[in-house]
C-alpha cells in the first residue's frame, strides 16, 4: 500500500550545495539534525503551530536586513535543544563560514525544536556538542531516516494519550523538474495522525484502547470523543525545504508558507494549539535557474508530504524503562500475516 513512498529515491541533499548531518544520543531517544548551506543561500520560515520552540527566526522575515543564512538546526530536547544550534555556529565559524563583520564572521543558524523529553531521562538532551557533532557528520549523501537525529524521540498520535501513541521519526524526499530540485527534511512529532498523501490511507497515530488497531483521530473527534488533556508545546513537526533554484528572500518565505500544504496533506489534525509546526526554506541558487513560484511551491508541498510520511514509515519502535513501548508502523507490518 505504501510502496511508492518507501521506494521514493529523492532526498534533500540532492539539492545542489546542501549537506545534512545527524547526531543521535545513545543514552535516550533524542538527537539533532543540521542542514548546511553554501554562502549566498537565502532563507525563509513559516511558523504555523501555536506552540513553537525556535531561534533566530526573526532575521528570516523578508523585511529584515540580513539576506543569507549558513545552516538550519532541527533538534529534540524541547527548549533545551536550541543549544545545539550554538554548536553548529561554532563549527561553521571554524570552517570560515558566516556573515563577515570585519573582525571575524558570525554564522547565522536558525533552529527549531520538538518535544521529546517524556522518553527517558529528560536531563539528556541535545547540546552544543551534539550540534557540532551533527555538522561534523554532514555530507551530500542520502541522510539516514526514521528514528535518528531530530526524529529519534519523535512520537505521533497523542490526542488520546501517550499510552496510545506510536513512534514518529525523520524523513526526506525531493522532486526535480527541468534540472531544478526541491527537497525536504521533516521531523514528525505530530499530535495528530499521519496519512499516505497519495491515497489517504492512515499510516500511524492514535491507537484503540486495547492498542491493537489504529483509532483514526479525525473520525473519533467528529464522533464527539473527548481528547486527553494535552501539554502545550509537547508536539511539533519541524523541517527544512531547500531548492537549488534562484530565490529572493521574499520568495523563500513564500516557499516555506506553501510547503505547509504538504503537512496538511499528511497530518490530521495539524497546526493545533499544542503543536509548534515550523518549516524553514532555503534557496542556494546553484542551478542558476528558477521555475516560477507556482511550480516551486507545488514541488515543495509534494516533497514535504512524502518526507513526513517516510518519517513514520521508517521509524522504529522504542522502549524506555518504566514506560509502555511505543510501536512503529514497521512493527505492525511484521506482525501482519502475508
Amino acid at each position: 500500500m505504501h510502496q511508492p513512498l518507501l521506494a521514493h529515491s529523492g532526498h534533500i541533499a540532492q539539492v545542489q550545495g546542501i549537506q545534512v548531518g545527524h547526531h543521535t544520543d545513545p543514552r535516550r531517544p533524542t538527537g539533532c539534525s543540521v542542514v548546511l548551506c553554501p554562502a549566498g543561500t537565502v532563507g525563509g520560515v513559516d511558523v504555523r503551530g501555536a506552540a513553537p520552540g525556535t531561534r533566530e527566526t526573526d532575521l528570516l522575515h523578508p523585511s529584515n536586513l540580513v539576506q543569507e543564512v549558513h545552516g538550519i538546526v532541527l533538534a529534540g530536547g524541547s527548549a533545551w535543544g536550541l543549544d545545539s544550534a550554538t554548536g553548529a555556529v561554532r563549527w561553521l565559524e571554524a570552517q570560515g563560514a558566516g556573515l563577515p563583520i570585519g573582525v571575524g564572521r558570525i554564522p547565522l543558524v536558525p533552529a527549531a525544536v520538538l518535544f521529546d523529553v517524556m522518553l527517558g531521562d529528560m536531563t539528556v538532551r541535545p547540546d552544543a556538542a551534539a550540534g557540532y557533532a551533527a555538522c561534523q557528520a554532514a555530507s551530500s549523501d542520502r541522510p539516514a531516516e526514521g528514528s535518528v537525529g531530530a526524529g529519534a524521540g519523535a512520537v505521533v498520535g497523542k490526542v488520546f494519550g501517550w499510552q496510545r501513541a506510536m513512534k514518529g521519526g525523520i524523513g526526506t524526499a525531493s522532486v526535480t523538474v527541468h534540472g531544478v530540485t526541491v527537497g525536504a527534511l521533516v521531523a514528525c512529532n505530530a499530535l495528530g495522525d499521519v496519512y499516505n498523501p497519495f491515497n489517504g490511507a492512515l499510516i500511524a497515530g492514535a491507537r484503540t484502547a486495547d492498542g491493537n488497531a489504529l483509532l483514526n483521530t479525525r473520525d473519533a473527534l467528529l464522533r464527539g470523543e473527548e481528547a486527553q488533556p494535552i501539554l502545550a508545546g509537547s508536539n511539533t513537526t519541524i523541517g527544512v525545504v531547500a531548492t537549488d533554484a534562484i530565490l529572493t528572500k521574499a520568495q523563500a518565505h513564500r516557499l516555506a508558507v506553501t510547503a505547509h500544504d504538504g503537512l496538511a496533506r499528511t497530518i490530521n489534525p495539524v497546526h493545533t494549539l499544542s503543536d509548534g509546526d515550523t518549516l524553514f526554506a532555503l534557496g542556494t541558487g546553484h542551478t542558476g535557474k528558477t521555475l516560477g513560484m507556482m511550480t516551486l511551491s507545488t514541488m515543495a508541498a509534494e516533497a514535504v508530504a512524502i518526507a513526513t510520511a517516510r518519517a513514520v514509515l521508517l521509524a522504529q519502535s522504542v522502549s524506555v524503562p518504566g514506560q509502555a513501548p511505543l510501536p512503529s508502523w514497521q512493527d505492525w507490518q511484521r506482525q501482519t500475516p502475508a
